[in-house]
C-alpha cells in the first residue's frame, strides 16, 4: 500500500478561508487471469455538468524508452477525451507509475495545483482504469467539496474494487 503524507492546507472558499484535504482510497482487484498487467488508471474530479474540475492522477508505464507508456493511454477512453489528449505527458504531480494489486491511498492537498480553485460544490471524482488483455472500467463516486468532513465509497466490478472519497477538514 502506497500512502501519500498529506498537507496542511488552506483553500479559500468564497469569503471564508477553510482547511480541507481530499483522500482517495482506490482498490486494484486480484484477478486470476493467464497473463495479468497492471492497469492503466486516470483519477479526475469533473462538475456535474461533466466537465474537467481537476486532473488527479494518472498511473501509466512511465520506464518506457522514449515515452511509449503513453501509447496505450487511449485506452482511458473518457478521461483521454475529456483531457487527456491535451496533455503533454508527463504531468508533473499528475503522472504516476502503475500500481500493483491492493488498496492505495492518495492525499490531494486543498492548496495543490489540482484543487487551489475549486470552489465549494458537488462534484464527482472519476476512476477508469484499462488493463492490457483485459477490460476497462469507470467508477463515479458523488461527493461534496465544502470543508465539511464527508467519506463516500464505491464499488467496481472488475478492474477496480472499492474506491473511496474522504473530504477532511
Amino acid at each position: 500500500m502506497q500512502k501519500l503524507i498529506p498537507f496542511a492546507i488552506t483553500t479559500l472558499l468564497g469569503s471564508n478561508a477553510i482547511a480541507a484535504e481530499l483522500v482517495v482510497k482506490v482498490e486494484v482487484p486480484k484477478l486470476d487471469v493467464a497473463e495479468y498487467h497492471k492497469p492503466y488508471v486516470a483519477l479526475w474530479i469533473e462538475k456535474p455538468d461533466q466537465t474537467l474540475a481537476a486532473n488527479l492522477q494518472v498511473w501509466y508505464d512511465l520506464k518506457k524508452r522514449n515515452n511509449e507508456g503513453t501509447k496505450w493511454l487511449k485506452d482511458l477512453r473518457q478521461w483521454w477525451r475529456r483531457t487527456g489528449r491535451e496533455l503533454t505527458l508527463p504531468v508533473d504531480g499528475v503522472s504516476a507509475a502503475t500500481r500493483i494489486v491492493g488498496e492505495h491511498t492518495l492525499s490531494f492537498a486543498g492548496d495543490s495545483n489540482a484543487l487551489a480553485k475549486l470552489p465549494a460544490g458537488d462534484y464527482n471524482l472519476i476512476v477508469e482504469a484499462a488493463r492490457e488483455g483485459g477490460g476497462r472500467e469507470v467508477v463515479k463516486v458523488p461527493f461534496q467539496w465544502n470543508g465539511k468532513d464527508s467519506v463516500v465509497n464505491a464499488q467496481g466490478n472488475n478492474e477496480l474494487g472499492k474506491v473511496s472519497v474522504q473530504v477532511k477538514k
